[in-house]
């Protein structure tokens, strides 16, 4: 079933949907730090949002401003939630099954799409993920939001039954999107995938599943399975050159809590 946002999964125990986050009382057509309450929350669009952790060490969040707020429907803080509107094509690749392109030139920091699908409780993620075969296609995404004082909020979202074109994106060791959670109505983030460099036409979209920016060899955070935990992998035939030869591994969701 096609969705172009997140829904409440199965398990009812997270509803995506609902607003929980004040507005800011601007009343221009446009925000602008630092008067709007939601601009100051985090980072926004002007960049800073979009080069990931790697000067920093971190990166704030991001907030849209949200149905609660007086500003104008044109405010540049309204992007994500505005949805898709690039042209992107579905299209079967040689060896990686289905895959995604743009069938139009995509600058760098342009959104492109959000990974939608259904919102699931750490519980429900488990179970389904537990449930599945080696050779099942796996669309489940675990997000972990490391907060300064310690805490780690985990969002978990399945498009395998419900889901948007982000379902169809495919690993790469060298993407050209980065994920970055944005929150619009609702503490529950919005996976949004933006270009991280300028992709021309034609071009596969493609981003890291283990959430890392930009790559270099040596430069991953992953957890090194043992060896056995081979078994369980699949190739990845992203064919860059800093190919780790299989997609990221997280067995968290594997082990009991």
């Amino acid at each position: 079933q096609y969705s172009p946002d997140c829904v409440a999964g199965t398990d009812g125990e997270i509803d995506p949907t609902e607003i929980t986050l004040p507005g800011c009382s601007c009343r221009s057509s446009s925000c602008a730090a630092p008067e709007c309450s939601c601009l100051c929350r985090g980072d926004n669009y002007s960049g800073l949002c979009l080069r990931g952790a790697e000067q920093d060490g971190f990166a704030r969040p991001v907030f849209e401003c949200n149905a609660l707020c007086r500003c104008s429907e044109r405010c540049q803080n309204r992007l994500v939630q505005r949805g898709l509107q690039l042209r992107l094509q579905v299209f079967r690749t040689p060896r990686k099954g289905w895959g995604l392109r743009t069938l139009e030139p995509v600058p760098r920091g342009r959104f492109v799409c959000e990974y939608a699908g259904e919102v699931l409780g750490s519980a429900e993620a488990r179970r389904r993920m537990q449930a599945q075969s080696p050779q099942d296609s796996n669309y489940i995404i675990a997000v972990r939001e490391h907060l300064h004082d310690g805490r780690v909020l985990e969002t978990f979202v399945d498009p395998t039954r419900v889901g948007n074109v982000g379902r169809f994106l495919n690993h790469s060791c060298e993407p050209n999107l980065l994920m970055v959670p944005v929150r619009v109505d609702s503490t529950v983030p919005r996976l949004a995938l933006f270009a991280a460099t300028d992709i021309p036409a034609g071009e596969e979209l493609c981003y890291d599943y283990s959430g890392r920016f930009h790559n270099s060899p040596g430069s991953s955070r992953e957890h090194n399975p043992v060896e056995e935990d081979n078994r369980l992998r699949k190739p990845c035939y992203c064919g860059s050159p800093t190919c780790t030869s299989f997609l990221p591994w997280d067995g968290s969701l594997f082990s009991t809590p």
